[in-house]
C-alpha cells in the first residue's frame, strides 16, 4: 500500500475540516479525490504530506510513518499543486533542471532528466521561454515537468487543469495516464468529475471531510436508484400529461425546461420504450432523443444533494 490515512481529523476552531477521514492509495493506482469546494480534499492533501499539522490520526506513506522531517519518504513524492509555483526568473529549462537538482546531484543525470521532462511535456519549443511568456496551458505544463522530473514513486496532482485550453487538457491527461502506465501510483483531486470517470481506477468522493462513497466508477454508479436519463426536445406538454408521465413505473424524476423534456428512470429493462409508447399514445410531438448512463456527478447529487462544483 503506497498510502494509508486512519482517523485523520483536523480542525480550525470550531469547523472541523476533516472528520475521521480514512483512505487507502494502492500501488499502481490512479486514486481519484471529488468533492466540491470546502469539502476537504486540499486539507487532505496538505496533511498527507506534512504540510499542515492535524489534531487525530495516522499517515503512512510506503508502509512508513509520514512526518514533517520525513524526507526519506518525501524524495519519491511528487507534488503538483492547484497554484502554478516555478520562478519568474528562470526560463522554462532552468526551473526543471532547478526542482530536478533538489533531488539528484549527479550533474549529467539533471540533464537527462530535465531533457526527459521537456519532451514528455512537449515543452521543446518553448524551453528557453521565461515563464511570464507562457499560456495557462503551457504554464501547468511547465508545472508537471517540474514536479515529475525527479522520477517519484507517488505523484499527487491537486487541480491540474484548472483554466486550461482543451488541447492542454487532454495533453495533461494523456500524460498522467502515461506516468501511471510506467509505474508511477497518482493521486489526482479535481472538481471535473468526467476527467476522473476517464482516468482513475478507484475513485473517492468526500464532503464535509470524511469519505461518502468509494470504488471505481462503475461501483458508485450501482449505488445509486438512477438508471438511465432520458432527454428529448419536446415543444409543448401539458402539466397533466407530465403528472401522468411521473406516474409511470420506474421513472425517478421528471422536469420540463424550455424545450427540453429530461426523464431520469430507475434501473430497469425498456424504460426508453416505456417513455416512447407514452409520447405516442398522449400524441405529443417530440424531436431528438439521447439516452445517458448516470455520471459521477448524478452519484454525488444524490448522496450529498448538490453539485459537485458547488
Amino acid at each position: 500500500m503506497v498510502v494509508k490515512v486512519d482517523g485523520l481529523v483536523k480542525r480550525y476552531d470550531k469547523l472541523v475540516a476533516l472528520d475521521y477521514l480514512d483512505l487507502q492509495v494502492e500501488e499502481g493506482e490512479i486514486f481519484g479525490l471529488l468533492g466540491p469546494n470546502g469539502s476537504g480534499k486540499t486539507t487532505a492533501i496538505n496533511c498527507i504530506l506534512s504540510l499542515l499539522k492535524y489534531d487525530k490520526g495516522n499517515i503512512e506513506i510506503f508502509g512508513k510513518p509520514m512526518g514533517p522531517n520525513a524526507y526519506h519518504i518525501k524524495k519519491d513524492i511528487g507534488i503538483i499543486m492547484q497554484n502554478v509555483a516555478v520562478f519568474d526568473e528562470l526560463t522554462v529549462y532552468e526551473n526543471i533542471s532547478y526542482f530536478c537538482s533538489l533531488y539528484i546531484k549527479d550533474r549529467e543525470e539533471v540533464k537527462r532528466l530535465t531533457q526527459e521532462a521537456i519532451e514528455f511535456v512537449s515543452l521543446e519549443e518553448f524551453k528557453k521561454f521565461y515563464p511570464k511568456k507562457l499560456s495557462g496551458g503551457l504554464l501547468r505544463r511547465l508545472n508537471i515537468a517540474c514536479g515529475i522530473v525527479h522520477k517519484p514513486k507517488l505523484i499527487i496532482l491537486d487541480e491540474p487543469t484548472v483554466a486550461v485550453d482543451p488541447q492542454s487538457r487532454n495533453k495533461i491527461l494523456e500524460g498522467i495516464k502515461k506516468l501511471n502506465e510506467e509505474g508511477a501510483t497518482i493521486i489526482y483531486t479535481s472538481h471535473y468529475m468526467e476527467e476522473v470517470e476517464q482516468i482513475c481506477s478507484n475513485i473517492a468522493i468526500i464532503d464535509k471531510g470524511r469519505v461518502i462513497a468509494q470504488g471505481t466508477k462503475d461501483d458508485l454508479k450501482a449505488m445509486i436508484s438512477i438508471g438511465e436519463k432520458i432527454s428529448m426536445e419536446v415543444f409543448r406538454i401539458e402539466e397533466e400529461a407530465l403528472e401522468e408521465l411521473r406516474r409511470l413505473p420506474n421513472i425517478y424524476s421528471v422536469e420540463h425546461r424550455e424545450n427540453l423534456l429530461e426523464i431520469k428512470s430507475k434501473k430497469g429493462k425498456n424504460n426508453l420504450v416505456s417513455v416512447l409508447e407514452f409520447m405516442q399514445r398522449m400524441n405529443i410531438n417530440f424531436g431528438k432523443v439521447i439516452t445517458e448512463v448516470p455520471t459521477l456527478n448524478d452519484v454525488f447529487l444524490e448522496i450529498t444533494g448538490k453539485e459537485l462544483r458547488d
